[in-house]
This record gives structure tokens, sequence and C-alpha cells, in this order.
């Protein structure tokens, strides 16, 4: 498993996001790795087993997602490791006017 792992969620359908392009990207915009949603809304594959600790970002495409007219046309998730070879969950909820994230498991 990759350390860093999503899952989005459309909470106005009721359903996983499915074919999301999301971007791991080091806190200097180099991108570390991309890939989509599966049909149940996760990237399971996202980056390597081991990071060096800092700031990294999860880049979302929530406006190909939404369509031409999304509100979020992208959402950019910052978040800490301190520990780079624990696991790292950091899920989306997804609405066309609002999304939330935390920390998962």
């Amino acid at each position: 498993m990759s350390l860093v792992t999503t899952h989005v969620l459309d909470t106005a359908a009721g359903r996983p996001a499915a074919d999301v392009a999301v971007r791991l990207e080091a806190s200097d915009g180099t991108v570390i790795a991309q890939g989509r949603t599966d049909d149940d809304g996760r990237v399971r594959d996202l980056g390597p087993a081991e990071l060096d600790p800092g700031v990294y970002r999860l880049v979302f495409d929530t406006g190909a997602y939404l369509g031409p007219g999304a509100f979020f046309p992208e959402i950019t998730v910052a978040f800490r490791i301190t520990d780079g070879t624990q696991h790292h969950h950091v899920p989306v909820l997804l609405s066309p006017f609002s999304y939330s994230t935390y920390r998962g498991s």
C-alpha cells in the first residue's frame, strides 16, 4: 500500500466519486505521484511507500468531475507528514458548494 491514500465521496449524490484525478505534490510543487479514483472513489496506489517528513499536498481535479460550472474546480489539501513510514489516509467529502476533509485511518 502507498504511504498516502485518499477517498472521495460525493455527498450530494450519496456515492463514491469515481474517476477524479488526484496529484500528490511536495511543498515546492514537485509532483510525486498521480492517479484517479476508482469506482469506489479510492486511490490506493498514490506515491511511494516512504516519504521524508514535511508538508505535502493532494490536489483534486473536482472541476472535471463536477462539470464546467463547478464552484470548486480544484481542491488542494495540505497536510504534514511527521513519520515518513506511517500510512496517511486523507479523505474528501465533496458536494457542489462545499467540501471537507480529515485524517482517516
